[in-house]
């Protein structure tokens, strides 16, 4: 495999003045100081505040597989001057969060709660109600 820094580099995605994507469009590991992704805001115990998004990292992803084509990925920046400290996590938050999770982990035909997430696949059921079948095979 070939060092990093060998790499063909893309200059597609250099647009520091916004006039082909509309947005300051930068490469990954190339945005300049004071701009962040929400994750790094959120690392640093901040959060946009509602402020516009400010510029945009773009890249190639992965092979579409039913494309064949490579995806472009985008991750928006925000000033990091502009940003603001995370609310604090009420009681009544708190058990919102907690209402939701239990909901997720409640399968809806059943109503056992397990301490997973109901799969998506599955359409909010446990693997045993999904497919009856399958488990008294497996038993």
């Amino acid at each position: 495999m070939a060092h990093p820094a060998h790499r063909a580099v893309n200059i597609r995605f250099d647009d520091p003045d916004g006039t082909v994507y509309g947005l300051p469009t930068y490469r990954r590991r190339c945005a300049p100081e004071g701009l962040c992704t929400r994750r790094q805001l959120r690392a640093r115990g901040l959060r946009p505040a509602g402020q516009d998004i400010a510029a945009q990292i773009l890249w190639h992803g992965r092979r579409d597989p039913r494309t064949g084509g490579r995806v472009v990925r985008v991750a928006y920046l925000y000033r990091l001057d502009l940003a603001a400290p995370v609310r604090p996590m009420t009681a009544g938050r708190r058990r919102a969060v907690e209402a939701m999770m239990r909901a997720r982990r409640t399968c809806r035909d059943c109503r056992i709660t397990y301490d997973f997430c109901m799969p998506r696949s599955f359409a909010g059921c446990c693997p045993a109600c999904a497919d009856p079948d399958a488990v008294d095979m497996a038993a």
